[in-house]
């Protein structure tokens, strides 16, 4: 089941992205800006989702709202649980979160050497739409209309 995080969560949240983020650090060269952020903030303006099965958290993802559209700022699974399916169905949950809202397009970034990241984003429908250094990290930027995204999930 996909529900909001809750406050006590937040140093589990913090560990699952720690884990889910840490092979990233020596192709990046520094930390993947998830694993410094607040999750406490991030649950309390309730942004911070979490997937859970049989009382274990499984995986997350923070949605920000903007007016045209869901801001996908980050999708995490535990590397215990990769490869089975938990990160297509955080993306189907974001697009589904994006037609509640009424938003059209779910927008998201990873490193430019995130190369299997990018790979899974345009095999799921997502076009670059930018790609630009941004607080020291070259991110690449994508967008998909939100109706796509629930169709490839």
């Amino acid at each position: 089941m996909i529900r909001p995080a809750r406050p006590a969560e937040a140093p589990a949240l913090a560990a699952l992205v720690e884990r889910a983020y840490a092979p990233w650090v020596p192709l990046v060269g520094r930390r993947p800006a998830p694993m410094d952020d607040d999750y406490a903030a991030r649950i309390a303006a309730g942004q911070a989702w979490v997937l859970e099965e049989a009382g274990a958290i499984l995986g997350l993802v923070v949605l920000e709202a903007a007016p045209d559209h869901l801001w996908l700022d980050n999708v995490a699974v535990d590397p215990a649980g990769q490869g089975q399916g938990t990160g297509r169905r955080l993306m189907r949950f974001a697009a589904g979160e994006a037609v509640h809202r009424g938003l059209g397009e779910v927008r998201l970034l990873t490193h430019e050497k995130m190369a299997r990241n990018i790979a899974l984003y345009t095999r799921l429908g997502f076009v670059e739409t930018d790609r630009r250094e941004e607080k020291g990290f070259r991110r690449v930027f994508f967008a998909i209309p939100t109706e796509r995204l629930l169709a490839a999930g």
